[in-house]
This record gives C-alpha cells, structure tokens and sequence, in this order.
C-alpha cells in the first residue's frame, strides 16, 4: 500500500479490502494525493464515512462507493421510467436478496447483502425514509442475525420492504415496484432480456368499489452492459472530469443511516427507529 501511495504516476485507487478498513486506507490514500473508490459499505460507523468525506473535500479527492446496482443497465432503465412518470407515484418497493450461503461470521446478513438494496431504494425513491424498523434471526452464529427483514417508511406515506438472508432454499435476487399507473419488477437471476417486466396494471374506482385492471407483463428492453465494467469506466471518467459520481460520499453516508438504524431496531427486537 505504500509503494502505491508514493507512486506519482498512481492517480487512483480501488479498495476492496475488509469493511472496518475501509475509513482509515480511503482517508490514507486521499491525504497522498489519490482518487478513491471504496466498495460498499463505505465505513462501518457515520463518524468515519463522514471523515472520509470530510477528507476528500478538504483535498479535493474524488470519493466513490461501490453501489454496484446503481450501474446496472435495467436499474438505470427503470430509473427512467420512474423519472419520466410512466409507473406514476411509487407506493411501495420490496427486495428480496436470498441465497443458501455465503454465511458470514463477521457481519450479519443486513450488512452483507442490503446496502445494495437500500442504495437502490433511495435512487429510486429520491429520498430518505423518515422512520425504519427491522427484526432479525440468528440460527447459525450467535449475535450474527442470518436473515433480516427491514421496513422504511417515507415521509409520502409510500414504504418499501428489504429481505435478506443467506439461509434460504435458493437463490432469489428480485426488486418490485409497484406505482398507481403501472408495476414493475428487476429479477437479477433472469437471462438477459428477461431482467426487467413491465405490468401495464393498476387499480381503479367506480364509486367506492375498487376494479382491478390486469394486464399481461412485457419484458422491456436494456442496454446490455455490464454493470462492474460500467462502475469502474464511471470511476474513470470522474478522475478525469473532477465530477462527483453517481454513488458519491453523500450517497454512501444516506446507506449507512438507513443500515445503522436498521440495525438499532434489530437491537431493540423491532423497535421503530427514526432517521
């Protein structure tokens, strides 16, 4: 690490090291002068992901998280649709990120797996939930919760639901969002060209009677790129631009509040939790 650092002709550096050091290497590299992307989490508390920001605008370094969804072509497509209105006001979100393995013994299954799944949430969304609560369960490790299932509440009275676990018959990486004009889900298990449907349905009234509109879902179609590649071209260009990412110092610090008070509220066996 040292070399690296000494090295004039390095002008960036990627950290895919163990989460809790992340803060102190990214705050190391960035003091010698280097550009920073730090996967995810960003830090395991707020007062080193708020250093490491601190730092990077005090040396005018370029910081970014690994929030590797945020590149995928189908997330960035229903990103669109969302933004041009097509799905009308979000009512709520759920994620499912399952799995048989890889157990942790060092970290739970909400901060393994979610910070993909929140990150994704708040783009979508385009704000912070105002209260969180999530209850875990702990079968393998004690103290280690194998599976999570966290709710967010948004100050629009739209909410959005997390379920994680690593303790699951089978693989499952599925993301639905349902807004009043139309619904949408990313399945991240499906082929190419199958990741992304669109369920032109929704519900209406006559009266006080609620007429449900079904419609038969239809792929819709992507970029097809991949999503790793894309982060680091993203990474690339930011050193050259001076830009702030997409997945910028901010954007790691919203994760990490909603992650923190999800994990306060496992604490406290469910406990509502305010941000």
């Amino acid at each position: 690490m040292n070399d690296v650092l000494r090295d004039d002709q390095i002008q960036g550096v990627a950290l895919a090291t163990p989460a809790e050091t992340h803060a102190e290497l990214a705050v190391q590299a960035m003091q010698a002068g280097k550009d920073v992307f730090v996967e995810k989490p960003m830090a395991l508390t707020l007062e080193y992901a708020e250093k490491m920001k601190s730092v990077a605008e005090e040396t005018n370094r370029i910081l970014m998280v690994g929030h590797l969804l945020e590149y995928h072509p189908a997330v960035l497509k229903l990103r669109e649709m969302i933004d041009s209105g097509e799905l009308g006001k979000i009512n709520y979100i759920y994620s499912n990120r399952l799995n048989f393995g890889k157990v942790r013994t060092e970290e739970n299954a909400l901060w393994s797996f979610a910070p993909h799944d929140v990150a994704v949430i708040l783009r979508l969304m385009g704000h912070a939930p105002v209260e969180v609560s999530s209850c875990g369960g702990s079968y393998l490790t004690n103290g280690i919760a194998d599976t999570t299932m966290s709710n967010l509440r948004f100050s629009d009275a739209s909410r959005a639901h997390i379920f994680v676990s690593w303790l699951h018959p089978f693989k499952e990486q599925r993301l639905v969002v349902v807004g009043d004009k139309k619904m949408a889900i990313f399945n991240d298990v499906a082929p190419f060209g199958e990741k992304l449907q669109l369920y032109p349905q929704n519900v209406e009234f006559e009266g006080a009677t609620p007429l449900l509109k079904k419609e038969d879902a239809e792929f819709v179609e992507h970029a097809d790129t991949e999503p790793l590649r894309e982060e680091c071209a993203h990474f690339l260009e930011c050193i050259q631009s001076r830009k702030q990412s997409l997945t910028n110092a901010q954007s790691g610090i919203d994760v990490l509040n909603v992650l923190h008070a999800c994990q306060q509220s496992i604490e406290q066996n469910g406990v509502p939790v305010a941000l």
